[in-house]
């Protein structure tokens, strides 16, 4: 099939290399010309694990393409995906301008039938305003087709080929044949293919992340009460876990969730109940708790060194929000670190990925080592913000010799606290305690 993406962030690059090692023709398109020219160049604009594989490879073969020239891209397509940003407004309400103005556009250039395809996160009504920009100036039948996206960042490559499940919403037989046998090649294993009115489907995307952000936050508190009360958070989630009816993903207590997806969509739905005179109660909590758990560990640490953090020097392990991505959108380490920077303390951080996106966010107002152990030198302590594998099996004699403290702020509940407390580290995590 013949394909345009309007859009190469995050989803629209997956979503059209992913589309074209399928064999499908694929043109992206963006806006910003030398982001296409380095594109077109073989260079990979963000992070994921193996999609630079897959992207080579399918511009070698001609299957994948580039243009800022949208009509280019749209002419030959049998089906348009647009992959826009939706970003937050002041009120917390997605903004749709990008989505609904190349909307407009696309009904001044169609000339046959196509399916539009809604693959950002929208607001429930969407695929309506979608509709109704395109056809205020289109001439020719068209479908708008809402087909969230599920993509975890780190997996994303793995989690388009093959997917736990395809959702699609169509309000036409012609649009929901277009979309089966354009997915039938990801779903041949049995994962389903759901079909759904355009405002179920819009409303799952919003509903999946908002529960999995739920999810987090209920463990984060249940983290911080362990802490209150003697009780270690990490046997009750091995007890909560094998609770078939609610399992074990999502249940790692740490300092809250960030990325593009979860806290975006949560405020998204928030706002969205709003508009209808519904009050998602819930999802309140769930942000105000994930707000305030980003800098859980301040607290700890300003009490370790009496109150006073002037002069002090912190060593930082992860930048980005999670680990294998370079995505630094809303991650809890930026929260933490504007916090040491007004309390008067120095940093020095290292990310595997993320630390040229942070340069570019905060200058130089922090320093940047080359490698993990480079900025424990002269460090009063460690504080650890992203669960990448690097860090999990650490050399800790080299530790102790490069660091003036044994002192280990861990965010994410890297190390085991009865092995930490046996080699002489002051270890603090979160919900967690040594069992002596």
């Amino acid at each position: 099939m013949k394909i345009a993406v309007v859009g190469t962030g995050y989803v629209g690059l997956v979503s059209g290399t992913c589309f074209a090692e399928t064999g499908n023709d694929v043109i992206c398109v963006d806006i910003d010309a030398t982001k296409v020219e380095k594109m077109r160049n073989g260079e990979v604009p963000i992070y994921e694990p193996h999609l630079d594989v897959l992207f080579e490879r399918n511009i070698a073969a001609g299957r994948l393409k580039f243009t800022t020239d949208l009509a280019e891209a749209v002419a030959p397509a049998e089906v348009i995906f647009l992959a826009l940003p939706t970003p937050p407004g002041e009120d917390g309400s997605a903004d749709l301008s990008y989505v609904l103005g190349v909307a407009e556009q696309l009904g001044k250039m169609i000339t046959e039938y196509k399916v539009i395809v809604d693959k950002s996160t929208v607001p429930v009504g969407t695929a309506e305003k979608v509709t109704a920009a395109v056809g205020a100036n289109a001439t020719v039948d068209f479908d708008v087709v809402s087909n969230p996206e599920f993509l975890r960042e780190g997996y994303a490559v793995d989690d388009f080929l093959k997917p736990d499940r395809v959702v699609i919403g169509v309000g036409s037989d012609r649009a929901e044949e277009v979309m089966t046998r354009l997915y039938k090649p990801f779903i041949r294993q049995g994962n389903p293919l759901i079909v759904m009115d355009e405002r179920s489907a819009e409303l799952t995307k919003y509903a999946a992340n908002s529960f999995l952000a739920t999810k987090i936050t209920f463990m984060n508190e249940i983290a911080n009460f362990c802490e209150k009360v003697g009780a270690d958070v990490d046997k009750v989630r091995r007890g909560m876990g094998t609770d078939t009816r609610i399992g074990p993903r999502f249940l790692f207590p740490g300092i809250g969730y960030g990325g593009s997806c979860f806290p975006k969509d949560v405020q998204a739905l928030h706002r969205s109940g709003g508009q209808v005179g519904f009050e998602f109660e819930i999802l309140t909590s769930v942000m105000e708790v994930n707000e305030r758990q980003k800098t859980v560990l301040f607290d700890p640490l300003l009490k370790k060194f009496n109150g006073d953090l002037s002069g002090v020097n912190i060593a930082l392990w992860g930048l980005a929000f999670k680990p294998e991505t370079d995505d630094i959108r809303e991650a809890p380490a930026l929260y933490m670190i504007e916090k040491l920077l007004d309390a008067g303390a120095s940093v020095t951080a290292f990310d595997p990925e993320a630390m040229d996106n942070v340069r570019q966010r905060v200058g130089d107002r922090i320093a940047f080592a080359n490698d993990q152990y480079a900025a424990l030198e002269g460090a009063d302590a460690l504080l650890i913000c992203t669960e990448w594998q690097v860090f999990r099996t650490p050399d800790f004699d080299r530790m102790d010799t490069a660091m003036n403290n044994r002192w280990v702020f861990d965010g994410r509940n890297l190390y085991d606290v009865d092995d930490m407390a046996a080699k002489g580290w002051d270890y603090v995590s979160i919900g967690r305690r040594p069992s002596s």
